[in-house]
């Protein structure tokens, strides 16, 4: 028996559309997005003035294949849309008009219906699999679902896809029937065209968070704990390395993305990544690096070893690297750990121990005796029965020498119980405390004071439900800069609010 189980409003070019979650037994498996109707009449309207909006609007080459000028082009086609709508009918009301202008948007510069699917933000992945299925969607909350939307031809979809290439300079054809690109929203799109795609032309969209999550959420949900974080932040503050691990879905790129702002404010920050999806605070110094793929040629490539070796000649004090694949990155990411400089990157293993084997064997080959840089190792864990992510283990590298060379053996820290569904202290460290102490000069009792004064922070945050990455920034840049002020907040349980309307005294204002 099919029922509604959740339904929300989205906002797309000053429209208003309803989308429903349809359920079938116990199984979310619909996703049904509610657009008004257009009849007969106004569809053949909507075609005379496509052709005049073609004719009429004059867009050079340059500006169709200049990425930054898109929302220009957009206006243009809206201001004579919306011209020619009321010329024809002048009784027209706001809504229906709206809608009408953004459909006409949409067909002519856009991508159709996907317009609007690519404007919820509880979706993160869009796929069009052939003209012969309807678009998919990877919902946060609910999995994979099937839309009521479909792509009525196969010259549609590649259409789509010539759209999506111009956008980012880019060809896509049957000579080069492959597209990778990375939009100016930050959203991935992949193209594969017929014959290499069976079963027609398909396109997948990873849609770029708009709204990341931030430590206070992934203390709401359960994710992590005050304790791992505390850790995690006194590491951070006084420029441990750290390694977070786990699986594909499971967390790992948006664990990195809540922590780092932990960073002091007045540091330089360096990130590398395939596709940008961190995000930071504005209060922090930071420069984005994102590699880029051959041309067809072959020729015009810039890898994240191109990028790490170049990060390494631009003053960082942190870098952060999206995700470690490679032998020579490795190499180069614990050279920069050697030389003094702050590490933090992402490596797929599901456990401290399987991090261990996976550094050390190939295709990383790390020497054994490397990984004593790494001072903190998190592991993430994706449980699909249930749908949660979860900081399985926080462990540390402890290396001994053994005839046969380094031995590396694990120690966990902090471990998740299922059964209870909480994170759990395992066993006492071996050596981070004796690291952080000598990065410090505190002794174990002052270390011990000031990771229960972070997790004071934390939980503080956490009751005044901090949101937006930039209000987490403000509170992490009041902590360097004013503690004690930040403390009598905390300690008098006051509202952060104050906070946020401070200036932030590392940027400057052009009329400065």
């Amino acid at each position: 028996m099919a029922k509604i189980i959740d339904e929300y409003e989205i906002e797309a070019e000053n429209v208003i559309v309803n989308v429903e979650i349809i359920e079938y037994g116990n199984k979310p498996v619909k996703y049904r997005l509610i657009l008004q109707e257009i009849g007969i009449g106004t569809e053949a309207l909507l075609d005379q003035i496509r052709q005049e909006l073609v004719l009429d609007v004059d867009i050079t080459t340059a500006e169709i294949l200049d990425p930054k000028v898109i929302d220009y082009i957009k206006s243009k086609f809206k201001s004579k849309a919306q011209s020619i709508l009321e010329r024809k009918i002048p009784t027209l009301n706001e809504d229906t008009k709206s809608f009408l202008v953004s459909t006409l948007l949409n067909d002519i510069i856009g991508l159709g219906n996907i317009e609007y699917l690519m404007h919820d933000e509880n979706l993160e992945e869009v796929i069009i699999n052939s003209s012969s299925e309807p678009v998919r969607v990877f919902h946060k909350k609910f999995g994979w679902l099937i839309t009521n939307v479909i792509i009525p031809t196969e010259d549609q979809i590649q259409n789509y896809s010539n759209i999506i290439a111009r956008r980012v300079g880019k060809q896509i054809t049957t000579l080069t029937p492959l597209l990778d690109a990375h939009l100016i929203t930050g959203d991935r799109a992949n193209a594969v065209l017929y014959p290499i795609s069976n079963k027609g032309n398909t396109i997948t969209i990873r849609k770029f968070a708009r709204d990341p999550w931030t430590m206070v959420d992934i203390m709401r949900v359960g994710t992590v704990n005050s304790d791992v974080y505390a850790l995690i932040w006194i590491a951070m503050e006084y420029e441990m390395n750290i390694l977070i691990s786990g699986g594909t879905g499971s967390g790992k790129t948006s664990l990195l993305g809540t922590i780092l702002p932990f960073i002091p404010p007045n540091q330089r920050i360096l990130t590398i990544e395939d596709t940008r999806e961190l995000q930071l605070p504005e209060t922090l110094y930071w420069c984005p690096l994102t590699t880029r793929p051959p041309n067809t040629e072959g020729k015009g490539e810039v890898s994240m070893l191109d990028l790490l070796v170049n990060a390494l000649r631009m003053r960082p004090d942190r870098i952060i690297l999206g995700e470690m694949r490679k032998k020579q990155e490795a190499e180069v990411m614990f050279e920069a750990m050697h030389t003094g400089h702050s590490v933090y990157a992402t490596v797929h293993a599901d456990t401290v121990s399987e991090t261990i084997t996976r550094m050390t064997n190939p295709p990383i080959s790390t020497p054994a005796n490397l990984l004593s840089a790494v001072n903190l190792n998190v592991v993430q864990f994706r449980d699909r029965r249930r749908g949660i992510r979860r900081t399985y283990q926080l462990g540390e590298f402890i290396a001994s020498e053994t005839d046969k060379g380094v031995d590396v053996k694990a120690n966990i820290m902090y471990r998740w119980k299922p059964s209870i569904d909480k994170i759990v202290p395992h066993s006492e460290s071996i050596r981070f405390f004796e690291e952080l102490s000598r990065h410090t000069g505190f002794n174990m009792d002052e270390i011990n004071e000031n990771i229960a004064l972070r997790k004071r922070i934390l939980e503080w945050m956490v009751r005044h439900n901090v949101k937006g990455v930039d209000s987490v920034g403000s509170i992490m840049n009041q902590y360097y800069l004013n503690k004690e002020d930040l403390i009598k907040m905390v300690e008098n349980d006051q509202s952060p609010q104050r906070i946020f309307n401070l200036p932030n005294p590392f940027k400057v204002a052009k009329n400065e």
